[in-house]
């Protein structure tokens, strides 16, 4: 059975995505999150996350289907990418 659960996120950054065979950045500002059936990932369930423009429609996205596990270990990451950067990087913007 699907849930139908989804997580809407605001975001400030931008994706690298691909339009015509052509690779190309574009600005994103939502992100939906969910945890069920993948649309190609060979799962029962995946972790998804589809990174939108909702400004400009939401039409294009660029999206993730990651295993339980794997989204842990990337959340992990995340944090801890963050935690030493802004450790290391916390004396640079004091002018």
């Amino acid at each position: 059975m699907c849930s139908y659960i989804v997580e809407k996120v605001a975001l400030y950054g931008s994706a690298k995505g691909s339009s015509k065979g052509l690779a190309e950045w574009k600005s994103v500002d939502t992100a939906h999150v969910y945890f069920d059936h993948p649309y190609h990932a060979p799962l029962d369930h995946a972790l998804g996350i589809d990174f939108i423009n909702q400004a400009n429609g939401g039409q294009d996205r660029i999206a993730i289907e990651l295993s339980a596990e794997t989204a842990r270990e990337l959340v992990k990451a995340i944090t801890a990418a963050l935690d030493r950067g802004e450790m290391e990087h916390a004396g640079l913007n004091q002018y």
